[in-house]
């Protein structure tokens, strides 16, 4: 790490959280240990007069309060969501935002209705382009106003995944996941999974808001337009073995057999293989994978390692079906977005 933390990152690690590294045992993360980003303030929602808007390029304009969508049909997906700046404090120097490490993530069982469906009900315009989701959420970025918005092109929002979702593993949503209504995108990171969702609008131009046009995109300078962060690239983590030291969370292991256990994921296909590797990725070798995982959640391993005194620097990495892995380093960018370098952990055999 370059510098101190500042003042300002210190209020967003208050606020929001990550994911205790021991988590990943679990196939699904509770609501309370599942990572947190709040962009503005948590809006203060009435459900009994909250309705949702769905208009723009519409035939039919829908007023749908949170009964309504709850008669709808319904679906539950495990999906795995990561935040689009995990990994941002390992990539030097820093963007000065929420200071992740690695635990930007969790995977919840997401219930809400099908979004496609209830576009079709509205029916599409001709012309239609793209769908925006605006939250309750406001606030000032980049010396901005504006309500947290994010767009999808049309064949995205239409794909059969795409949940409004109203649950969180079978509870309404906690205030902070975004109460009443959420959009779950499966496979992209979480800057597109609008909380607290007031409309949905249908344009026939690129959606320009300023968490789109300049927020989350891959750029080296705010004078290029960069590429925009989309799908989830791999990445594996696992749960740390032994115990821990409090304040440097190094790990001290007991010399001998020691069991591995890990989940990875990614937004381009299946996971099909993680390695793993004892002296600081000088050597690899493969761990096995549990049977396969549901279609947008992560996968779990396991790997027996056979733990010889000493020190030791234990990595991971994961590929996916498409051919995407996980590099040893990653292009500096401004945002320190996309950062799925392998996780490391120091660990002391005795």
């Amino acid at each position: 790490m370059d510098d101190g933390i500042t003042l300002e990152e210190l209020q967003l690690a208050a606020r929001n959280h990550g994911l205790p590294l021991e988590s990943v045992r679990d196939p699904i993360t509770p609501a309370g240990l599942h990572y947190l980003l709040i962009h503005f303030d948590i809006p203060a929602v009435d459900p009994r007069s909250w309705r949702l808007q769905v208009g723009g390029l519409v035939e039919r304009p829908l007023e749908l309060s949170l009964e309504d969508l709850r008669t709808r049909s319904a679906r539950t997906l495990p999906v795995t969501l990561e935040c689009a700046g995990n990994g941002r404090v390992l990539m030097p120097p820093r963007s000065l935002s929420q200071p992740w490490l690695t635990e930007a993530v969790g995977t919840a069982a997401w219930t809400g209705t099908p979004l496609a469906p209830l576009l079709a009900e509205a029916g599409l315009g001709e012309a239609a382009l793209e769908v925006v989701f605006t939250g309750l959420d406001r606030g000032i970025q980049g010396g901005v106003e504006h309500d947290y918005e994010r767009s999808l092109a049309l064949d995205d929002a239409m794909r059969d995944e795409v949940l409004l979702a109203y649950a969180m593993n079978g509870e309404p949503l906690p205030v902070q996941h975004g109460f009443p209504l959420r959009l779950i995108v499966p496979g992209w990171y979480g800057m597109t999974h609008v909380k607290w969702l007031r409309a949905i609008t249908v344009v026939s131009e690129p959606f320009t808001g300023w968490q789109q046009e300049h927020a989350y995109r891959i750029h080296r300078s705010e004078d290029e337009p960069g590429v925009p962060v989309t799908r989830m690239l791999p990445r594996s983590l696992f749960a740390p073995p032994g115990i821990p030291d409090f304040f440097d969370r190094s790990r001290v292991v007991a010399a001998g057999p020691c069991m591995l256990e890990g989940r990875a994921w990614s937004g381009f296909g299946p996971i099909v293989r993680v390695e793993v590797s004892d002296d600081g990725g000088e050597t690899w070798a493969d761990a096995e994978l549990e049977d396969d995982a549901p279609e947008f959640a992560w996968r779990g391993w396991t790997f027996e390692w056979n733990a010889t005194p000493g020190e030791h620097e234990l990595l991971c990495r994961a590929t996916d079906a498409a051919g995407n892995g996980q590099p040893a380093s990653v292009e500096w960018n401004l945002g320190g977005y996309c950062n799925n370098e392998p996780q490391r952990a120091r660990v002391l055999v005795s």
